[in-house]
Parts: structure tokens; C-alpha cells; sequence
């Protein structure tokens, strides 16, 4: 730690989440599926899911931000490659070490089992459920190899790498957080290793400083945090989701409509059968607009059927 730090709380280099807009974008083709008479079951269990998830991360974001540690916080990071994918909720880097989160807001209890199954429990009417879901303790684990792989690449120097490599598992950690408060997690024949590993959500800042404090060799500076947040949000990327592909089978795309938008802008609702416009920043549909205003004023342009919450545009072909 530099003599001339002074961050004391955390920072948030990437606050916002995609979810927002995938919700955003699952509401606007719900209305069309409804608007032409069709089955929208499919739909509200997807919003239902979105929702959850936007709750759970706002849970873990609240614990964050009163934790009063220094400490660059990136919600939401999509890292790509060689074809291997991680959608990460959150990636906090303090003075100590780094942390990478998982979080599942789930309805119902979590049972782990002595080989590290994860046996959810719900009611369901008058009967109780039981059912295995995919281990979040196997899914970031899969996050921390990517992680590995990206910050491998850049590192130049045989020494530094192989110290990277060496000292990996000791500076990048998992978290699972489970945060709904009313999940019982019943863990007690879990083995360590992933009993460790798991934790409700008013645990989460203990739980960081409890491995923190068990570092005391070095404590990284001001910077030398930013400059680590900063190349894991460099390489960030995009990640849309085609609600229209996957849920085309609800969606009536001869419907045409006529709309205003909040700027006042004239809005036609178009369908193109054989390609489908897609917002490429959150997969909601794209609607034909007429500029207002600017250099383009007049001229046409497609755009989120979401905005403002989504601003992403295409240019009529």
C-alpha cells in the first residue's frame, strides 16, 4: 500500500448490468405476444428469472457499498476467449485479493450434499419439490479458469508468468452468495472446500475481511487496484441475448404499429419475416424511427424498442 493512498470506500467502475435491459427487452416483446392473442407463460417465467436475478445483485450490491473497505468493484462482466464464455455478476479486487461472485437469489432451500450436489427444495402447492440444479461452485470455477487464461496472456515475461501461475489460487477467489434471506442452506455434509465457498449475503463483508486479514505480505496500492479492475474491464465485451430468436415461436411478426416516442419521434413497428431486427446491445426488438433532430434529421434509423433505458441503434440497410 502506497503512503499516499486515500480511497477508504468502494469504487464502482462498472455499476450497471445488462439485466436491466434484458428485462426492459422481454417487457416490450410481451406486449407484442399479447397484443396478437398468444401464450405468454414462457414469457413471464423468463421475467420472472430476470427479476430475481436483478434483486440478488442488488442485494450484493448493498452489502458492497456499506462495507466502507477500499476497494474497485465491476458488476456484470462478460469475458470471451477462444470460444470460452463467463458471465460474471460481480469481480471485487481489494488491497489483498480478488473476489468473484456468483450470485443466486433462489426460491426455496439449498441442500449440499457430500459430493457437492446442489439439491434445491420448494413448495409447490400442497407438495414439496425437490430437485438438482446446476453447481454455481463448478460454473465459477469455470470463470476463474478464463480469468486465468486472459491475465496469462498478458503477461510477457516467463518469471511473471510463472509466478502468476504459482500464486493464482492464492489471489483469486470464489464466492457463492445465496441472497435470498429466506433460503435455508443446509450444508453440514458438505466437504470444506466447498462449504467455504458458500455464504448468505449479510456474510459477504466478513467473509472478505476474514480473507483479507490473512494476507499479510503485501497490500496492493490505489492504483495498482484500478490498474487491475481496469484491464479485466478492457476486456469486457457485449453480450446480447435474442429474445426474438428464442422466443419466436410467441411472436406475431406481422404486427404492425404506429407509436410516439418519448422524444415525439414518429415510430413504425416493423417486421421483417426472413430478418428480424435486433437491438445489438440487449436483443430486444428494433423499431423504424425518423431522426429529429441533427445531422441526420429527416432520415431513417432503427432503434431499441426499449429506449431510453437501451440506446442501441442500426442503420436502415
Amino acid at each position: 500500500m502506497g503512503i499516499f493512498d486515500k480511497l477508504k470506500d468502494p469504487v464502482f467502475i462498472k455499476p450497471d448490468s445488462e439485466a436491466e435491459k434484458q428485462l426492459a427487452a422481454l417487457q416490450a416483446l410481451k406486449r407484442s405476444a399479447s397484443a396478437t392473442g398468444k401464450n405468454v407463460d414462457k414469457f413471464d417465467q423468463e421475467i420472472s428469472k430476470v427479476e430475481a436475478g436483478i434483486l440478488g445483485e442488488k442485494q450484493v450490491r448493498f452489502e458492497l457499498e456499506n462495507s466502507h473497505m477500499p476497494m474497485y468493484v465491476i458488476h456484470d462482466l462478460f469475458l470471451e476467449d477462444n470460444g470460452l464464455t463467463a458471465q460474471i455478476d460481480y469481480m471485487v479486487f481489494t488491497r489483498k485479493n480478488t473476489y468473484v461472485i456468483e450470485c443466486k437469489n433462489l426460491y426455496g432451500n439449498i441442500e449440499i450434499n457430500n459430493k457437492g450436489d446442489f439439491i434445491r427444495t420448494f413448495n409447490f402447492g400442497k407438495r414439496f419439490i425437490k430437485e438438482g440444479i446446476y453447481s454455481p461452485i463448478t460454473q465459477n470455477q469455470r470463470h476463474l479458469d478464463l480469468i486465468k487464461q486472459i491475465r496469462l496472456q498478458s503477461k510477457t515475461n516467463i518469471i511473471t508468468k510463472a509466478m502468476f501461475e504459482k500464486y493464482f489460487d492464492t489471489n483469486f477467489h470464489s464466492i457463492v452468495v445465496l441472497a435470498n434471506p429466506k433460503t435455508v442452506l443446509n450444508d453440514k455434509f458438505a466437504k470444506k472446500e466447498i462449504k467455504q465457498q458458500v455464504i448468505r449475503a449479510d456474510q459477504l463483508i466478513a467473509y472478505i475481511k476474514n480473507l483479507d486479514s490473512q494476507k499479510n505480505d503485501y497490500s496492493y496500492s490505489d492504483k495498482e487496484m484500478e490498474d487491475l479492475a481496469n484491464f479485466f474491464l478492457n476486456n469486457h465485451k457485449q453480450n446480447p441475448v435474442d429474445y426474438i430468436k428464442k422466443f419466436s415461436d410467441l411472436v406475431d411478426s406481422s404486427v404492425e404499429e404506429t407509436e410516439k416516442s418519448s422524444s415525439g419521434a414518429t415510430i413504425e413497428k416493423t417486421a421483417d419475416k426472413d430478418s428480424p431486427k435486433i437491438c445489438p446491445l440487449c436483443g430486444a426488438p428494433m423499431i423504424l424511427r425518423t431522426a429529429q433532430k441533427g445531422n441526420n434529421k429527416g432520415g431513417s434509423f432503427y432503434g431499441c424498442s426499449t429506449y431510453p433505458k437501451c440506446k442501441g441503434i442500426r442503420q436502415v440497410d
